[in-house]
């Protein structure tokens, strides 16, 4: 019977997710804000059971796909040029945040001892992976910025929770040793790296060495568990295998399958990350029911408080933190001053200001040792669990909420130029590569000549519409291609009506309707149209 509770319990999660999901779309707000307060006004209601989040749970369970996924759709590229401002923040960034939240905490809460108050501040420092993207791309952010935020979300987790241990242990043991604590974060970093590469390469070999769709998809979705969990035994850093191993497998994952394996992979992985996205941080706002009974009414309010001195140390301490990291290094090196100017300041801005905490900051809380090596209760373990959740939500509704109007004050635009340059090229060159296989083709036995000069004609098109384009071609700008893809989606749609209309007739078969159709919508995707819907 309690099985079936929990069952109920999930059904009833997952429907909230897509109910609050649906009103975060008609209302063009990103929709964690959203599920995170209906998961706070859940967690209010008389009656409803407590759902206290296991952080064992988020740990295996949730990260490795999400900080797996969110590698893979990372350009290496993009990361590889941004790698300074990306270490800076993920480096710096935590060391500074947990060393001034630590000392803010030790004012707020008398008592409090520094092992216990770094171990504050190494929880709420690293702004989330998950909250980054899932509302910095649903929002026009220049893809630089969104790169830096996407970069530094992947990697700070593994500098946050070596602080984290090293606290804890001091704690727990009663002792810190600085160098013993760098020298962690090195092995934990290199070995973290070296077991997604080799996960990631494993994967591959196994990718290559079967044909079935569906034991591929099962490669990908094991992956990121099997290298989280090598991380953990090792001690090494699950956080940094999962994303080297998401990057290394995204390198080589296009010329490993078949596109009937990508198109199929990319669904289950969208609706995978979907759910655990949803539950994930309507589960932070179910929290608060759980944690009102862990400290004493009298003293509620007061920690409360310092809730709200530790939340605007962390966002203060970002927003001085990022122009003096983007600034000072140009200041000492004229060679990148003249590589890379200083951003424009809106750019700064935004990156300051998207800091939000999420699931790791609030796992890495409930994580903590409930006694000391001596028997006594670990001290302010309540109090600390209570901040760390204040934080989440005073950076993920704040600063979550104010982003948009803020993008739209400062009147900032994604910069698809680059994109549209390097479109153009992958255009041109994709068709050249096809006309040479078709020349090389064009005199084997077996091979018909109309065939080949059917597919001459269509891409020797291609060759002639992107050879030599510049970006503002009228013919082949960003406006103009919506504009041909709204065409092609309109006669897609009338081919797809008029297989529906045979098949209602029952001239053709659900088969045959099935088949083409299939063919249409991979050909909507190809056009970039798949998500585009038939009117009604």
């Amino acid at each position: 019977m309690d099985g079936l509770h929990q069952l109920e319990m999930v059904i009833l999660l997952l429907a909230v997710v897509l109910l609050l999901t649906t009103v975060a779309q008609k209302l063009v707000v990103p929709y964690p804000i959203l599920l995170v307060i209906g998961g706070l006004i859940l967690g209010l209601i008389p009656g409803l059971p407590t759902v206290m989040l296991s952080p064992d749970l988020v740990f295996l369970v949730f990260l490795p796909p999400i900080l797996w996924a969110a590698a893979y759709f990372t350009s290496w590229r993009e990361f590889k040029e941004n790698l300074r401002p990306i270490s800076w923040l993920a480096v710096g960034l935590v060391s500074a945040t947990t060393a001034a939240v630590a000392a803010v905490a030790r004012a707020v809460l008398p008592g409090l001892g520094w092992a216990e108050a770094i171990a504050l501040g190494a929880i709420v420092s690293p702004p989330d992976a998950v909250s980054a993207t899932a509302i910095g791309k649903r929002l026009r952010i220049p893809r630089r910025v969104m790169t830096i935020l996407e970069g530094e979300s992947l990697v700070n987790d593994a500098t946050a929770l070596v602080l984290y241990r090293a606290a804890v242990g001091a704690a727990v043991g009663g002792s810190f040793v600085l160098g013993d604590t760098l020298l962690q974060f090195v092995l934990a970093a290199v070995g973290g790296v070296a077991i997604g590469i080799a996960v990631g390469m494993v994967s591959r070999w196994a990718l290559c060495a079967t044909t079935d769709s569906f034991t591929e998809i099962a490669i990908t979705l094991l992956a990121p568990y099997v290298a989280w969990v090598l991380g953990e035994v090792t001690h090494a850093s699950a956080v940094l295998a999962c994303v080297a191993g998401g990057l290394h497998v995204r390198q080589h994952f296009s010329a490993a399958v078949a596109p009937v394996t990508r198109l199929q992979a990319r669904a289950v992985w969208d609706l995978l990350i979907f759910v655990l996205n949803g539950f994930i941080f309507i589960l932070i706002g179910l929290q608060l029911g759980a944690l009102r009974t862990a400290i004493p009414a009298d003293r509620f309010g007061a920690v409360l408080m310092a809730g709200a001195a530790v939340s605007l140390t962390a966002i203060v301490v970002r927003l001085a933190w990022v122009p003096a990291a983007a600034a000072l290094p140009r200041l000492m090196s004229a060679t990148l001053r003249a590589r890379d100017p200083m951003p424009p300041w809106p750019h700064i801005f935004v990156t300051a200001w998207t800091g939000m905490r999420g699931i790791v900051t609030l796992a890495a809380a409930l994580a903590l040792p409930v006694s000391t090596a001596a028997g006594t209760p670990f001290p302010f373990r309540a109090e600390i669990i209570l901040i760390s959740f204040s934080v989440i939500l005073a950076t993920l509704v704040l600063q979550g909420l104010s982003l948009t109007p803020i993008i739209r004050k400062l009147h900032l635009e994604e910069d698809r130029g680059l994109l549209e340059r390097e479109e153009m090229l992958a255009r041109e060159q994709a068709a050249s590569a096809a006309l040479g296989r078709l020349d090389g083709l064009a005199g084997e036995d077996g091979v018909r000549v109309e065939h080949v000069e059917r597919l001459r004609v269509h891409y020797s098109r291609q060759l002639q519409r992107f050879a030599g384009s510049s970006p503002v071609d009228a013919d082949c700008s960003f406006e103009a291609g919506e504009q041909f893809r709204q065409l092609r989606h309109d006669t897609l749609t009338a081919e797809r009506l008029a297989l529906i209309q045979l098949r209602n007739e029952g001239t053709i078969s659900d088969e045959v309707l099935h088949r083409l159709e299939h063919e249409i919508d991979v050909e909507a995707l190809r056009a970039g149209i798949g998500e585009r819907r038939v009117p009604r």
